[in-house]
């Protein structure tokens, strides 16, 4: 009997396996294919994502892989400086291949002792009051039992089917072709056409990996099919839209996505749940899928290990959903905008010239970056401070950063009365002296995934916040 079963290998998959951990929480992964995907559908982390990632001590290690480049705003392709003062210490993008993400969250995830088996897949699954029953494809595998299960397994998530789970939306319209491939073209004539093409196509591009003479190229494709894409098939539509094929050979990889746009009618079904491509899929523009997944992960791990721990106030699961499926949805609503003014017609090209106008707009151009990067998430946790349901900021602390403090993973009080106390609570929350000046507030609550879940001065009031999210005190 494990504790969890995660399907799924990718990153919210992993990211999850590492929280549970954290928490104790016995852990098995079970990932279908042998060996992880060459291609690169992400590349890079957002702000919010970014955060996690220094919340939970990883950073250092994706900082050594990837590079940073300062924040812009980019929504629909509209290129704008950022507005000052974002509300991060991260102000930037982290340049990230997804292959690179993939191996560095598997990496943690076995380090803190997640057992990962790697060709596995998952055919069958029942749950009753006690439990999971996972079959594997393997006939002479025994099946598997745990007490939950999540299915981290993609957008034709096998989890999400076996539970009956509606995924309702529209289906591709446009597929885009993504690969590596060695091209002999000069990096003056790439420029040069790439600057031409995409003053009207925003799906085109060819930029450099980082070895010599191999580019990942992006192009739209010529129909929407489940066919896997050929080296011709890139040469034909690059010399579609540029006139030339660039000399493209030696493929390292090549794929296809498209724009479907689809939200699961529920996340969670008894004692499974779903998170990631498995409980929402979007056109990729903005790049957001991967970090959505991440994030998804961060909310669920340190609930489910708390019902799992015994700890978890009753309905602490139910938030899992409740918090994450509207912020799925809007991000499903601003991508399909985005892909709507990616588009030559009329009507979609007027509006993106609005858009551009208005993005001129401090406000505006803010609003759009913290909707994209995730940082202007606000969870519903009623009325309230204008910081409560929000995340805070890594700030500042006379014992050191917030974020450093935070990579136990349990709640923190930030006490500036001097007068609070999470006697009872101990074991789940740390008080920690003092607020930083820029709050201006005289102490907040932290849940484990760094959302504010009180803020205030009387001991009264927090206690409630205290059962409401971390159940009854102890003696």
């Amino acid at each position: 009997m494990f504790d969890v079963i995660v399907v799924g290998g990718g990153p919210t998959g992993m990211m999850l396996a590492g929280e549970l951990r954290l928490q104790g929480v016995g852990v098995l992964v079970l990932e279908r294919d042998a060996e992880p995907p060459p291609y690169v559908r992400s590349l890079g982390l957002h702000v919010r994502s970014i955060e996690v990632m220094d919340q939970r001590g990883l950073l250092e290690r994706f900082l050594e892989h990837g590079g940073t480049h300062p924040i812009r705003g980019f929504f629909a392709g509209i290129d704008k400086p950022a507005p000052a003062d974002l509300d991060t210490a991260h102000p930037y993008v982290l340049g990230i291949p997804q292959t690179l993400t993939d191996r560095l969250l598997a990496d943690h995830a076995a380090e803190v002792g997640a057992e990962i088996r790697r060709g596995r897949a998952v055919v069958g699954l029942e749950q009753d009051d006690e439990g999971v029953t996972v079959h594997l494809d393997d006939e002479g595998t025994q099946p598997l039992r745990a007490r939950f299960a999540v299915g981290c397994d993609g957008g034709r998530s096998t989890v999400r089917k076996l539970l009956g789970v509606g995924f309702p939306g529209e289906p591709s319209t446009v597929d885009t072709l993504l690969g590596e491939m060695e091209v002999t073209a000069s990096p003056d004539e790439i420029a040069a056409i790439m600057t031409e093409v995409r003053r009207t196509e925003k799906r085109f591009g060819l930029g450099p990996t980082g070895r010599p003479g191999v580019f990942r190229v992006v192009v739209p494709a010529a129909d929407v099919t489940s066919v896997p894409p050929t080296l011709d098939d890139f040469k034909r539509q690059l010399t579609a839209y540029a006139g030339t094929d660039f000399g493209a050979h030696s493929p390292r990889w090549l794929s296809r996505f498209g724009d479907a746009t689809r939200l699961a009618e529920r996340y969670r079904v008894g004692r499974v749940f779903l998170a990631g491509d498995a409980a929402h899929v979007h056109p990729p523009l903005g790049g957001q899928g991967l970090n959505l997944g991440i994030q998804d992960a961060f909310n669920l791990g340190w609930k489910l290990a708390a019902t799992v721990n015994a700890w978890a106030p009753d309905g602490l699961l139910d938030t899992y959903e409740s918090e994450r499926r509207p912020v799925a949805a809007d991000v499903l609503t601003n991508t399909r905008a985005q892909m709507l003014l990616t588009t030559n017609e009329p009507g979609p090209h007027a509006v993106r010239e609005v858009l551009t106008q208005l993005m001129d707009f401090d406000e505006v151009n803010r609003f759009l970056i913290e909707k994209v990067t995730a940082i202007g998430v606000r969870y519903d946790l009623g009325e309230g401070h204008a910081l409560l349901g929000r995340r805070l900021r890594d700030v500042p602390l006379r014992e050191g950063r917030l974020y450093e403090l935070m990579r136990t993973g349990s709640g923190v009080l930030l006490d500036g009365t001097g007068k609070l106390s999470v006697d009872g609570w101990a074991d789940r929350v740390q008080l920690v002296a003092g607020t930083a000046d820029e709050l201006d507030v005289p102490a907040v609550l932290l849940r484990p995934d760094g959302h504010v879940a009180w803020v205030g001065a009387d001991q009264q009031t927090l206690e409630a916040a205290l059962t409401r999210w971390f159940s009854s005190a102890t003696t």
